[in-house]
């Protein structure tokens, strides 16, 4: 007689969502949201889509949750950028992150934040929402981060914390499209370096947010 805990009706016995959730995140990274269908999901999680709908919610659901695994592992450079000593260094951090997550040896290249949503139309304006709220929230971190180094006088006076936030911002998203293209990482990291020749200095005229 078995007399072990049965697993709930639809999810199979040893469901692992944490591991069902990493399969998920890499469906979608790969191919975006619209491109990842139901049976692509179910099928690298290895649960039916009942159990799908158990553990995690609808689609969209699914897709919120893996983007929030995502944004605590592949894409944590984010955040941990923000505590280098200086807006220079910060900058250099995300950067140089951007180039090794989109660039990773065993992952799928390019960038979910990025790819996740292009070439969505109508059924994947959800995903497009969500996505662009959490660039949009990278952005705002980085903003404040900067506006700090502007009143420690880390970043000239003149320096607009916005903008240049939103300058990095757009940099790390080109990596990323340019990396899901086939770009190698020597050559995305050498665009990198060129990007923050431009930073402007901590004293002396601002060269790039004034």
């Amino acid at each position: 007689m078995d007399t072990g805990q049965k697993a709930p009706i639809g999810r199979p016995r040893g469901f692992d969502p944490d591991e069902a959730l990493e399969r998920a995140m890499r469906v979608f990274w790969e191919q975006g949201y619209e491109g990842a269908s139901l049976t692509d999901l179910t099928s690298a999680m290895g649960i039916t889509r009942t159990s799908m709908y158990a553990a995690f919610g609808n689609k969209e659901d699914l897709f919120r949750k893996a983007l929030e695994r995502y944004e605590e592992g592949p894409a944590s450079y984010g955040v941990t950028a923000l505590r280098e000593p200086s807006a220079r260094q910060v900058a250099t951090a995300f950067l140089d992150g951007s180039v090794r997550a989109t660039t990773s040896s065993g992952c799928p290249a390019g960038c979910l934040g990025v790819q996740g949503s292009l070439a969505a139309g109508d059924s994947g304006s959800g995903a497009r929402d969500i996505l662009a709220a959490w660039r949009d929230g990278h952005v705002s971190l980085l903003r404040d981060r900067f506006q700090q180094a502007v009143d420690e006088g880390d970043l000239p006076p003149a320096a607009d914390p916005y903008l240049l936030a939103r300058y990095i911002m757009t940099v790390a998203n080109g990596i990323a499209v340019q990396a899901a293209g086939g770009a190698t990482r020597d050559d995305l990291q050498h665009v990198a370096e060129m990007a923050l020749r431009s930073w402007p200095p901590a004293t002396g005229p601002d060269q790039l947010g004034g």
